[in-house]
Parts: C-alpha cells; structure tokens; sequence
C-alpha cells in the first residue's frame, strides 16, 4: 500500500513540473518572443476606437558576420485627426498645433477637414514623433484627437529599395506588400488585427494544444535575406556613378554566389527612397533586373562558347580563318573592328571578341543544337522570390535563317533579363549546373523557429570540363586583355568578359551609334565565390563597355577580395608570370 502511495505522488508530482515547465515554455514566448508586441498595449489609450495598430513582420539584412540589420520595420508615432463637429475655434487650434508640429500640416489640408461638419473623423497629418504627439495630447484641444499609430519604415531610405518593395493601400482599405519582397512574402509578414490586444492570461492559458506554438505562429513571422548591407552600398554607389559620368538612361548590376544563387547585391540606377513615395515615378517601383529584358551583346558569347564545347564540336585547340566580315542571308555581320584575324584558335573569340568567330562556332554547333541549349538557359523563369518576373524573347531560336543564329551567338536578337543572364552565365562559374537565384534565405517565425528555405533546385547544363575550358579563356581576358593586361591580379585569377550590343531602333533595325554596355565575371577563376554583372544603357559619347564597366568591375573585385578576405588561388613564378595554384 505504502509503495502504491509513492507511485502515486510520484505521478503527482511529475505531472506537475510538466505543467510548470509547459507553462514557463509558454511565458517565454509571450513575454520574450512577443514581447516588443505586448509593449504596444501600452499605447492603446491613444488609439482610434474602433482600430488597432498597423502590423506587420520585418525584413532584415543580413552582413557578412551574420549580423542582421533592419531592411524594412515599424516606426510609432502619432497621427492628427479633427472632429469637425466639435471644432470650435479652427484657427487657433491650426496656431496651436503647428506651433508645436512645425511644417507637419498643409494649412489647406487642416481647413478643409475642418469644413467637413458632416463628419465626425478627419485625418490631418500622420507620422509625428513621440515628442511632438506627447506634447499636442497634452494641449487637450477640443475637437482635435491626438492618436498613436505606427507606419512602415525603411532605414535604408533607397538602400535596395526595388527589391525590399513596399507597402501600400490597394483597390480596398487594407495595407498589404505591393512590389518586391513585401508583395512576395507578404503571408508571412502579414499580421491579424488582433495579435496585440489579447488578454494575457487568457493567451496564456487558452488553447492547450497550442501551448507553444499557435497555428498563425507557424507562418507569421519576418524574412532574412541575403542582401549584404555594405555589398549593396557600394553596388549602388558605383552604378549611380557610372550613370551620371555617361548620361545613361539606367545601370544595374548583380553580385551573386554562383554556387548558391545566394544574390549579395541587387541594384538599379536610378531608384527611389521607399520611405518618400508621393513624387516617385511609378516605373521604378518595379525591379528592373528581374523584370525587363535586355539584348546583352559579347557577355553571351562565353555562352556561346561553352555550348559547343560541351557538344563536343570544338576543342580548345580548334581553328578557324577570320576573315573580318562575312555574309550570312544576304546580311553582313562583321567583327567590331571589321578586320580579319586570319587563323586562330577558340581562345581569341573571346579574347578579342570576335563576333565572327562566335558566329563560326554556332555554324559548327548547328541550329538543333543551338536551340536545344539556349532553351535549356533561357526558356524558363528563374524562379527568383520577386513578383512580376519577365520571360526572354526567344522567337529568333524558332526560325531557319543562319544568320538569326550567328546573331543570336553574340548577343544580338535575343533578349533575357539580368536575372537570367547571371544565372545562365553562373552555370560556367558552378561546374557546369545552373542555380536558383534568390534573396531570401529564412524565414523567422513568431514561434521563434528560424526556417531555412530550401533553393536546391540546380540544373546541370555543361560538362565540367566545358567550363572549365571556357573559364580559362576569360581568365586571359583579364591577364592579356583589360586594360593591356595590367587589369591582371597577381595573387588571384578573375574571368571576365565584355558586352556592346547596339540598341533597336524599335522599327526592326538597329542604332549604329547607341549602345547597351555589359561586363560580367567572376572570380576565383576556378573555384568562384562571387559573380558579377553589370550594365548601363545607353551611355553617352562612348561606343564600348571596356570604357564604361571595366574600371567599375575591378572596383568590385578587389572590394569584394579585401572585405571577404577572399584568399589567393594563385601566385607568381620565378619569372613573374601568374600561375594557378587552384586544384579547379
């Protein structure tokens, strides 16, 4: 009996440090993991009866050492509203107020609320400060509500703005995401109206089956991304530059990890400040890089070039006769400097860029072939976490005339996004296989639980010996070519290549004196952990992207080596000739 009495209080007993562990479980979560919600109770005495206050998860940065930092969050303030219908006296209370509001309120605004008799609610001015709104509550002006509400804020102001996106009204009276990560991941960082009022003990104790986690904590919650803050800045810094030095009507750039799709940098010039919106050209709400598609000229031929390596129908050491023009259907293409090279190897198409050679080689690939590649590459979305994601013009690849092809090869007549053409040129840089791009890489809950997204979805389009052998021709351009050869780092291997494409005329012909400027690369040559492209669109009085983008390239590169420590692949011999020290 006496042994069945211990068994008992033994049960008692253990049930009961559950509970109390459940319980203490449960106050982690309300009072640590909630807690900045169950702050904002406080402020309810100065919101609006019949609404609560705007919520809504955040967005985060995140920087090399895995320290996140505010992208997109919540700013609380106080709004103004008048009751028309208790207004005595408008003009003093306009004095009153912006005496202590500053530049706050529009008079026009202010008066004609305040001739609104039939209403009995009128917003006049909204995101004043915690000092300003304390200090007009305590006026107690009759028929004037000071009102505590919180807004989205951006601490970046144009820091990745395109991408962040931003929060507005649509068609109804809801705030919700309308553009970029706001609008993609909007289910995640949308909030209930009534997550902060609930009671405390009655959250506390409802629900036991939800103890821990309730059901909207399984899918609320803010998103981490890739972004690198200090990348980012410097991305925009430099694009901004090369826009206004050539006058260009638009620069971009992507840095991205070719092994991941993890995108660092992601910019346009020019943007907006998401924190300013009244005079912002709808346009530039959108993201360029992803959405609008661009003919990218030589950067292509690298493409080119691996495709028919892969194939199998050159080598390396294979030869051909550059004769500076040829005609293809009655059409002329020619080499940028219409001047013949006579016989060279594979290597001096992208070296010197021949757009002969490009040409020769998709001959030797074969339309078949050819199509069946560049479908692989461009025919489909990337699949980036942006909304609004454009799609190639690819109709060139279902015609029969040679010389769509032989454009086709340098760029010319087919049309991808930046996001297409940095994944389809990754696959170079990552053995062979094309990555997922994206911006995204967790998801916090409200639960607590960090989520990981899952971006394994690769598709391998090249040999790795393809690549490889690509990869060593633009590894010459840079050591032979940019900037005469002294663009080559002795301690590490970059591969690059140039792009200039004439621009439509928009009536089937081309500009002969307007041009798109491409430059893209990655580095190390052999084992990348970073790959870069850029671009700027018609810029003015200069003909090349090696005059526009090759300084602003090596910027980046050597930024990105000193900033990530990236350490060298390669050193030089005795006789000062950079050598690989890379096992590829």
């Amino acid at each position: 009996m006496r042994a069945q009495f211990r068994t008992r209080i033994r049960f008692i007993l253990a049930f009961i440090i559950l509970v109390t562990v459940l319980i203490i479980a449960r106050l982690y979560f309300v009072q640590i993991v909630h807690g900045e919600d169950y702050a904002q109770k406080a402020d309810r005495q100065f919101a609006s009866g019949g609404s609560g206050l705007f919520d809504r998860g955040s967005i985060y940065f995140t920087r090399k050492d895995g320290m996140l930092i505010s992208a997109a969050t919540l700013q609380t303030g106080f709004l103004v509203a008048l009751n028309p219908q208790t207004l005595q006296d408008p003009e003093t209370a306009y004095r009153a107020i912006t005496t202590i509001a500053s530049s706050s309120m529009s008079r026009d605004v202010f008066f004609a609320a305040a001739a609104k008799k039939s209403q009995v609610y009128v917003e006049v001015v909204h995101h004043l400060s915690d000092q300003v709104g304390q200090k007009l509550s305590a006026l107690h002006i009759s028929g004037v509500q000071v009102l505590r509400e919180r807004w989205r804020q951006y601490p970046g102001a144009t820091l990745a703005a395109q991408s962040i996106g931003i929060v507005s009204y649509g068609s109804g009276d809801t705030l919700a995401g309308r553009t970029g990560l706001e609008a993609k991941y909007d289910s995640v960082l949308s909030r209930s109206g009534d997550s902060l009022y609930k009671n405390f003990f009655a959250e506390l104790f409802s629900n036991v089956g939800n103890l821990l986690v309730s059901p909207k904590d399984a899918h609320e919650g803010d998103i981490i991304t890739t972004i690198e803050p200090e990348v980012q800045t410097r991305l925009e810094s430099d694009l901004a530059k090369v826009n206004q030095k050539y006058s260009s009507k638009e620069s971009g750039g992507i840095i991205m990890n070719p092994a991941t799709g993890a995108i660092l940098a992601i910019a346009n010039y020019p943007s907006y400040d998401a924190n300013v919106l009244q005079n912002v050209d709808p346009v530039l709400l959108g993201n360029p890089l992803v959405e609008h598609v661009h003919e990218f000229g030589s950067i292509m031929k690298p493409i080119t070039m691996t495709s028919s390596l892969d194939a199998g129908v050159i080598t390396p050491e294979t030869t051909y006769n550059d004769t500076g023009c040829i005609t293809v259907n009655k059409a002329t293409i020619c080499n940028w400097d219409l001047k013949p090279r006579g016989v060279i190897p594979m290597k001096q198409i992208i070296v010197q860029s021949l757009n002969l050679g490009a040409a020769w080689i998709a001959t030797q690939l074969g339309q078949d072939a050819f199509r069946m590649y560049f479908t692989n590459l461009f025919g489909q979305e990337t699949g980036i976490d942006i909304k609004n994601e454009g799609s190639a013009l690819l109709g060139n690849l279902s015609t029969t005339q040679q010389v769509n092809f032989d454009n086709m090869s340098f760029g010319q007549g087919i049309s991808v996004t930046p996001i297409q053409m940095i994944r389809a040129l990754g696959a170079i840089a990552n053995g062979g296989v094309m990555v997922q791009p994206h911006l995204v890489s967790a998801v916090r809950l409200n639960s607590g639980i960090e989520r990981k997204l899952d971006w394994n979805k690769k598709v391998p389009v090249f040999s790795a010996t393809a690549v490889r052998e690509t990869a060593e021709m633009m590894t010459a351009v840079v050591d032979e070519k940019l900037e005469g050869g002294k663009a080559m780092i002795p301690t590490m291997s970059v591969a690059a290549k140039t792009g200039t494409a004439q621009l439509t005329d928009g009536r089937g012909g081309y500009y002969k004196d307007r041009f798109f400027h491409s430059f893209t690369g990655f580095f190390p040559s052999y084992n990348p952990k970073f790959i870069i492209l850029l671009y700027t669109n018609d810029p003015q009085g200069v003909q090349y992207a090696s005059e526009t983008l090759d300084e602003t390239f090596l910027d980046l590169v050597h930024f990105l080596i000193d900033y990530y420590a990236v350490p060298p692949d390669r050193g030089l011999s005795d006789h000062g000739v950079a050598t690989s020290t890379s096992s590829g």
